[in-house]
């Protein structure tokens, strides 16, 4: 399995509207050119939700095909991982057949969505034969735990496991503080596993979270999924901005 880029830019998500952000991409097109101007300015990765004609959230294998085959045309070079969120929409049963049918390597999945319905453990063992990496979504320690206790344990210790750790909530206001990445990297020390980790964080927190996370060994997403503004506070231009500020602010880091 290819290991999680370095830093995945999530440039849209499920619920955005142009409203929250005129440079918030919707069409394939739109998502196409951020990607090439994340990707020029450092981004290794696409983080990819689509929407239908009406701008909602779509979880259908067929448009995530040929939305896959149209970037690997455009941006051969650049890892796409598309996401499995319900956002209140769609069943784990089928959220679990888009995964397995859309064609992608590699697929982000909740496990507090994908365990709603009986089938997560076979499910995930039916990606792994397949060759599609996992990226497991923990929103708490207690869905850590749950993780371990549904993934063999064969799977558990291995360091290829994807996991993605959420600091903090989808919710107005919410600025998450890099200290939210602690329990989860006490979780790892205690359970001795050293997987393929990453965070994400929301608001003018998310620089700082994803620069402890960095510091910490792990990997980063930014993008206007989670927060539209700088460190400062300061609304971003678009997602390559974003990118070039978590990109700026790790360059500095490695020099102190």
């Amino acid at each position: 399995m290819s290991p999680l880029p370095d830093l995945m830019v999530a440039p849209n998500g499920a619920t955005r509207i142009k409203a929250d952000h005129p440079a918030l991409p919707i069409t394939l097109d739109e998502i196409t050119e951020t990607a090439r101007a994340c990707a020029e300015a450092g981004a290794d990765g696409l983080h990819l939700h689509l929407r239908d004609e009406g701008g909602r959230h779509l979880l259908d294998a067929g448009a995530y095909r040929e939305a896959l085959a149209h970037l690997g045309r455009v941006l051969p070079a650049l890892p796409v991982q598309i996401t499995t969120e319900s956002a209140g929409l769609y069943a784990p049963d089928h959220q679990k057949r888009v995964a397995l049918e859309s064609g992608a390597t590699m697929v982000s999945a909740a496990w507090r969505e994908i365990t709603r319905e009986d089938g997560a453990r076979r499910f995930y063992e039916e990606a792994h034969d397949r060759g599609i990496a996992i990226q497991h979504i923990l929103y708490s320690v207690e869905d850590a735990e749950g993780l371990a206790a549904t993934l063999p344990d064969a799977r558990l210790g291995d360091s290829g496991l994807q996991l993605i750790f959420v600091l903090g909530r989808y919710t107005s206001g919410q600025t998450s503080t890099p200290d939210m990445l602690d329990p989860f990297l006490d979780w790892m020390r205690e359970r001795a596993i050293t997987p393929d980790w990453a965070v994400c964080a929301f608001g003018q927190g998310e620089t700082a979270c994803l620069s402890g996370a960095r510091a910490a060994g792990g990997k980063r997403r930014v993008g206007f999924e989670n927060s539209l503004v700088h460190a400062d506070g300061r609304t971003a231009a678009d997602n390559a901005e974003r990118v070039r500020a978590v990109v700026a602010d790790a360059a500095t880091a490695s020099e102190t």
